[in-house]
């Protein structure tokens, strides 16, 4: 949690500072592996479900601008809603679940995870998972504020020649498909938090080697 996020302060790259994010998310869902419980084991398994389809959309976004520019640089990014309503959506959208703000599907992923953790005594492993969650939403933050600069003169270069949007190049109209999947999931996912963490636990109950896990967790302690 702590290497994942604190470098990913440090990147100029968006692929780069999704892909050391993403280290720092599979902190998050150990807190749940590392308490044995039930409900952790659960919180683990609504999370990682909830982080596939966050962090599609997000890099679904990223691979459009890469497309449709050729550049990856976070700064670039500048100014984009002006040119490109839907990517700068779509990712600041993803990027605010993966930071785990309400009332996105990450937040309740995250909630479960952390209580989980809290009620099995993990008290430093949430501690460390509170703190590094803030450090996280400060650069998704940073990208979100970035992309809808109120003035058209701050955008980046790359955003001022951003070519005209066309969905009908070979390969994007499923990626196009992803995207709204991905981001509609993500958006609406909290809504829904309750009965997906009740489909995990029952997941986890008829899973065999997860309840063997459980057993020996509740062994040792």
């Amino acid at each position: 949690m702590a290497l994942g996020n604190v470098v990913a302060l440090a990147q100029t790259s968006m692929k780069r500072m999704l892909a050391y994010s993403s280290i720092g998310q599979a902190g998050f869902v150990m807190i749940g592996i590392v308490s044995g419980t039930q409900d952790g084991l659960s919180s683990a398994v609504l999370y990682l479900a909830a982080y596939l389809f966050m962090n599609l959309g997000a890099f679904s976004c990223v691979i459009l601008f890469s497309l449709r520019t050729g550049s990856d640089r976070i700064l670039d990014y500048s100014g984009l809603y002006q040119k490109d309503p839907l990517i700068t959506l779509g990712l600041s959208l993803c990027l605010l679940s993966l930071g785990g703000l309400p009332p996105m599907l990450g937040f309740f992923g995250k909630i479960y995870l952390f209580f989980a953790g809290w009620a099995n005594h993990q008290y430093l492993l949430v501690i460390v998972g509170l703190v590094t969650s803030v450090i996280s939403i400060y650069y998704y933050i940073s990208v979100i504020k970035m992309m809808v600069v109120k003035e058209p003169q701050e955008a980046s270069e790359i955003v001022k020649s951003y070519p005209e949007i066309n969905w009908g190049i070979v390969g994007l109209p499923p990626l196009r498909i992803a995207l709204y999947t991905c981001v509609a999931v993500t958006a609406l996912g909290g809504i829904l938090s309750n009965p997906l963490f009740k489909l995990a636990n029952t997941a986890v109950s008829e899973t065999p080697f997860l309840q063997d896990i459980i057993a020996t967790a509740n062994n040792i302690s």
